[in-house]
């Protein structure tokens, strides 16, 4: 049995100390706010279109002293998997990919994904290189795995869910606010500049 998403993401939201988040669009960013309300320290990437990986890796690029977690939907994954081509090239040791796999498309009420039971998303990072590559489908075991997911070095670590098999409520935060409480939040915690004059 897999474990469901609220206690997949209450797991990494009470064991997160100063990773930089970001959350793809669908499920992944309507869970982490339902259990947050946060407003300036993650960015949800709503249609982001399999590009959250993508969007993390520059952050990673800009704060190397940072991790940066990014739960990206198996649904954008499969949209989208020769990003695992460029993040293998880039090589960031800060940059933690999580895939929140429910094998549905979570941003269109959970449409089911093609060749769903079959989708082995660890498998599918190490033939390309990526040799840490692991899955968890217990809060038990995704706890446990922490330490090794915080060493130094580029990963992806699938989280097996349940499908939510309802919508919940996005972050109800539009892209031009969201992106000033998120780029001032880097400014101050950071140290790096996001704005100009």
């Amino acid at each position: 049995m897999t474990m469901t998403m609220e206690a997949c993401f209450r797991a990494l939201i009470e064991a997160r100390r100063d990773e930089i988040v970001v959350l793809s669009a669908g499920n992944a960013s309507e869970m982490w706010w339902n259990l947050t309300g946060d407003r300036d320290t993650v960015f949800y990437l709503e249609a982001s279109m399999s590009l959250a990986p993508m969007f993390g890796a520059g952050l990673a690029m800009g704060v190397p002293g940072r991790d940066v977690w990014v739960l990206n939907g198996d649904g954008a994954l499969v949209m989208n998997p020769g990003t695992l081509m460029v993040e293998r090239e880039l090589g960031l040791p800060n940059l933690k990919h999580f895939v929140v796999s429910n094998r549905r498309y979570g941003s269109t009420f959970d449409a089911a994904l093609p060749n769903a039971a079959q989708n082995d998303y660890p498998a599918l990072a190490r033939a390309l290189g990526i040799a840490r590559a692991e899955q968890f489908e217990t809060v038990e075991g995704l706890r446990a795995g922490l330490d090794d997911i915080r060493r130094p070095g580029h990963g992806l670590w699938t989280l097996e869910v349940e499908p939510l098999g309802h919508k919940i409520e996005p972050p109800p935060i539009d892209g031009p606010e969201m992106k000033f409480r998120f780029g001032r939040w880097m400014e101050a915690q950071c140290g790096v500049r996001v704005f100009g004059a």
